[in-house]
């Protein structure tokens, strides 16, 4: 590629004959600042570097079905931060040994977070038994 001043048809002849694209970069320039480039490819790589996507994972938070209130509330604000990040956030509660037994103490807990959420998020997968433990999967609206 040549650097310098050149006239605009010989710069165009050579754009068209390497099936480039003569494109202006500094009009305001003088004299004007052209670049010989393939404009589609260029404009490809713009909208490509501009929807940049963070990836959605799922974060887990762990419960225990005594849990005292404030360690409940360290773990909602916990969730909500995964939740403000955009990710999303399953909370599953573990029973062990008998205390499988009375699984509506666990719904109790999880009753407790729905309420603490305020409809301000979706609730993807509601509180569900599964063998000894209970999931819930909360995203942001």
């Amino acid at each position: 590629m040549q650097v310098g001043v050149v006239n605009i048809r010989d710069a165009l002849s050579n754009a068209k004959n390497n099936g480039l694209d003569l494109v202006e970069v500094a009009p305001e320039a003088k004299p004007p600042v052209c670049k010989v480039m393939d404009f589609g490819k260029y404009k490809y790589q713009m909208e490509k570097k501009h929807t940049f996507k963070k990836p959605i994972e799922i974060k887990t938070v762990k419960l225990r079905p005594h849990i005292s209130t404030h360690d409940l509330d360290r773990k909602i604000n916990q969730m909500l931060g995964f939740l403000d990040s955009g990710d999303k956030a399953r909370i599953t509660m573990f029973f062990r040994g008998r205390e499988i037994i009375r699984p509506e103490q666990g719904m109790v807990v999880f009753d407790r977070i729905i309420e603490k959420l305020d409809g301000n998020y979706a609730i993807e997968m509601s509180p569900k038994l599964e063998r000894k433990s209970i999931t819930m999967v909360v995203g942001p609206k």
